[in-house]
């Protein structure tokens, strides 16, 4: 059997590992040993694997995962999130939607911070839920407000997404992280005009409050001012190119303990558990990028991504039509597949036909996480949405799905915008590096 021949019936296989529910790092593992093994021999790959697992795990590139996911546990554990909420609440008052745009606002600066959209849908539907249900907004509207802002967690830095794919496209993280930053911001922005949309379009979703005084506004923007310090010097220091996205990852994750002490937030019993939580999650994801080093490896050495270049140029497919393509599989697959899972099965195939188009790896780097953020917020998988609906046993799903509707046309348009105009992604990268 040819190399290309093994190469798809691996990958066929590694699907049906999927959809039978087997953990990702396990399918990838098992695909990657089973490939190179039928490749090169058994000798062969237990060196492979030997080296590919110690390589991954003393990268020090890779450290700035289990940092950052401490800093995120933290700052979840210390409820800077509250305040978030409480500030974004207090200044769009009177705005009729203002708790639906506090949430989302409120979800994308935590997300910031956090790293993980699940982690900020979580905590957000905590936290802004029994607020806008004690305004009289729909639930389903409340809660897709929730799901949509903590999608935003991946794509505005530090995201770890942005690292893993750093890692498997060998790119840099820093140029990664200011590739993400306007989109980030444009996506937030969109969001936030499809909530007015609905409140003006449905005034009984989303009654409006009534106007806070100047003076509390003035007083609700000092309130998370421990937030605001951890976020200008964490990813303002990479953007000034004062840290490295580790050593503001350390930085990071010290302040957010530190900020947690000093306003006895945190409680040494708290922080334990924050380590350990950090621990085993970054444990998880190790696993998954020593599964998905090794698959990228086989799939490298099956020429499978040259060869599906070449029949595209074959085929006579333009560029654009190439990307449609890729952006509609990436769509349908994350129906059925989580996020971290679809990039690191995906990047190594399509990442070189994407090059060989002529496309920047930046650019594609946040298309990426664009489809894998629609994934977590759109049915039937939606990550965020089961989430939000475990923490709200009385809202039934189809309430949820019919709620997320229209936030995600928000996605679609930020797509749409990054193929019209790219420098959307390049231009800060370009300026900063």
């Amino acid at each position: 059997m040819s190399a290309p021949a093994i190469g798809l019936c691996l990958i066929a296989l590694l699907f049906f590992q999927l959809f039978a529910r087997v953990p990702i790092w396990i399918a990838l593992g098992i695909c990657g040993i089973v490939g190179n093994t039928a490749l090169n021999g058994l000798s062969v790959t237990q060196t492979v694997t030997g080296t590919t697992a110690f390589d991954t795990a003393s990268n020090y590139g890779l450290s700035v995962i289990p940092l950052f996911v401490l800093m995120g546990d933290v700052a979840s554990g210390s409820r800077l999130s509250a305040e978030l909420f409480r500030a974004a609440r207090v200044i769009l008052s009177g705005m009729r939607g203002g708790l639906s745009i506090a949430t989302i606002a409120a979800s994308g600066a935590f997300g910031a911070v956090c790293g993980s959209s699940v982690a900020t849908a979580a905590t957000m539907t905590r936290i802004a839920i029994p607020e806008m249900r004690r305004a009289d907004y729909q639930d389903g509207f409340a809660a897709a407000s929730v799901a949509a802002g903590g999608s935003l967690g991946i794509l505005i830095p530090p995201s770890i997404i942005l690292v893993i794919y750093g890692a498997i496209a060998e790119q840099s993280v820093q140029r990664l992280f200011a590739a993400a930053f306007i989109p980030g911001l444009v996506l937030l922005a969109l969001y936030m005009i499809i909530a007015l949309w609905i409140a003006r379009r449905d005034p009984a979703k989303a009654p409006a409050d009534p106007p806070a005084s100047l003076m509390e506004r003035l007083r609700a923007l000092s309130e998370p001012w421990q937030f605001i310090v951890l976020f200008v010097v964490t990813i303002g220091g990479i953007y000034a190119g004062v840290f490295s996205p580790n050593e503001a990852a350390a930085i990071g994750a010290f302040g957010a303990i530190m900020l947690g002490f000093i306003g006895r937030r945190l409680s040494f019993d708290r922080l334990l558990h924050c380590f350990k939580t950090s621990v085993t999650t970054s444990c998880v994801l190790f696993m998954i990028i020593i599964g998905a080093n090794l698959f990228s490896n086989f799939v490298v050495q099956t020429q499978l991504p040259n060869l599906l270049l070449s029949a595209a140029h074959a085929a006579g497919m333009p560029p654009l039509a190439v990307m449609i393509s890729i952006v509609i599989i990436y769509i349908v697959l994350g129906c059925f597949l989580e996020g971290i899972g679809m990039v690191l099965i995906t990047v190594p195939v399509f990442l070189p036909v994407v090059v060989g188009y002529g496309y920047s790896p930046l650019w594609f780097a946040i298309i990426v996480v664009i489809v894998v953020e629609l994934g977590l917020i759109h049915p039937p998988v939606g990550m965020n949405l089961f989430v939000i609906q475990a923490q709200l046993p009385d809202v039934g799903i189809q309430q949820l799905y019919k709620g997320i509707l229209p936030f995600l046309i928000a996605p679609f348009a930020l797509i749409i915008l990054l193929f019209l105009f790219p420098q959307i992604a390049l231009w800060l990268p370009s300026i900063l590096y």
